[in-house]
């Protein structure tokens, strides 16, 4: 499912219900905070060989699909709100990035990075 389609399900979703009135940047912003806020629990004081292996157990894998799918469509919802085309800014965020944080030559060939 492309991006625009997931955002398009999710207004007609919001939409159907009435809750536009509720979709403002402020309140979608928190929402989005607090279910990234569950999705960290399920995590929290796991040791990181138990975080790795969390998709083994399907009761946590459950859940952790079922709070990245809420993370997801939080920020979807609110990017549609704002008109914030999200696949152009995180292009431009990673190039920046890129300029930010470039590939230090001396990784190459020191186990570091791979050519």
């Amino acid at each position: 499912m492309s991006i625009s389609t997931m955002q398009e399900l999710l207004a007609d979703f919001a939409e159907r219900r009435d809750w536009g009135r509720f979709h403002t940047p402020k309140n979608l912003a928190m929402a989005l905070a607090g279910e990234a806020g569950e999705l960290a629990a399920e995590f929290q004081w796991l040791t990181p060989e138990e975080a790795a292996e969390v998709m083994a157990e399907p009761g946590k894998a459950g859940a952790v699909r079922s709070e990245m799918a809420d993370v997801l469509s939080y920020l979807l919802r609110l990017a549609d709100v704002l008109d914030v085309d999200v696949e152009a800014a995180l292009r431009e965020k990673v190039d920046l990035n890129e300029e930010r944080f470039p590939v230090p030559e001396a990784a190459v060939g020191e186990g570091l990075r791979s050519d």
